[in-house]
């Protein structure tokens, strides 16, 4: 079962070790799909929390998510991994002009669409096809993703925390929306310590740690104080 500790010494049983990190993509991109599903055409141009994109933007970029997950989990590669759950982050810092065009080919894109559904009815159908594929990969399998190799579980977690943060986005102007899931939300936290280097030594909620470890709530003078040098690693991935 998921969060249920073995006994010391004993490693868990394989059903266990595979349905971690499938448990929590699921979880992710369920809770996702529930802001999704019943969005209409006026609420998809509500603002969130990505600079410059409507809500519209932001799921084209989950949809274009969603798509690399389904293609890497179809890509096997002969390894060694040269990257994990974390440090497949630590090629993606900040980066003004990378972001901003990110942000124009997005919103592009997505405007492309002539009726919101479409976006809408493709986003659900390819993350209810990546689920599926990862419910059926070895989470132990090696895969090419971007240029690098992983574990298939590893790439599993990539996609649970980037669907996570942005399901924070997404509701920034729905505040009737469903939250992010649990798992995903504990899956973020772990990647940003593991970014880190040590756990947080702040009393952080998960929420407020996604936001203000990925940049999206600064620092306050209070909180630079208490993470000393750490506060120089912030954001820790954007």
């Amino acid at each position: 079962m998921i969060g249920t500790e073995p006994p010391q010494g004993q490693d868990p049983p394989p059903q266990a070790v595979r349905a971690g990190p499938v448990r929590a993509l699921h979880a992710s991109y369920q809770a996702l799909a529930a802001v999704v599903a019943p969005l209409e055409d006026e609420d998809s141009w509500q603002p969130t929390g990505c600079t410059g994109w409507a809500v519209r933007d932001l799921l084209f970029h989950c949809l274009m998510d969603c798509q690399r997950g389904l293609v890497a989990l179809h890509t096997p590669a002969p390894g060694p991994a040269d990257r994990d759950a974390v440090t497949y982050w630590s090629d993606r810092r900040p980066d003004r002009e990378g972001a901003a065009n990110g942000r124009r080919w997005a919103r592009v894109s997505a405007g492309m669409f002539l009726h919101f559904g479409q976006l809408r009815g493709l986003y659900l159908e390819t993350a209810a096809a990546t689920l599926n594929a990862a419910a059926a990969t070895d989470p132990g399998l090696l895969l090419s993703t971007q240029g690098h190799t992983m574990t298939a579980g590893d790439l599993m977690k990539t996609l649970t925390a980037e669907a996570t943060v942005h399901h924070l986005d997404l509701v920034a102007s729905l505040p009737h929306a469903p939250g992010a899931s649990p798992p995903g939300l504990a899956c973020v936290r772990a990647t940003l310590d593991g970014l880190l280097g040590r756990p947080l030594p702040l009393d952080w909620s998960d929420e407020h740690y996604a936001r203000a470890g990925t940049g999206r709530l600064p620092l306050t003078n209070a909180e630079e104080r208490a993470l000393g040098p750490d506060a120089a690693s912030f954001p820790l991935f954007g």
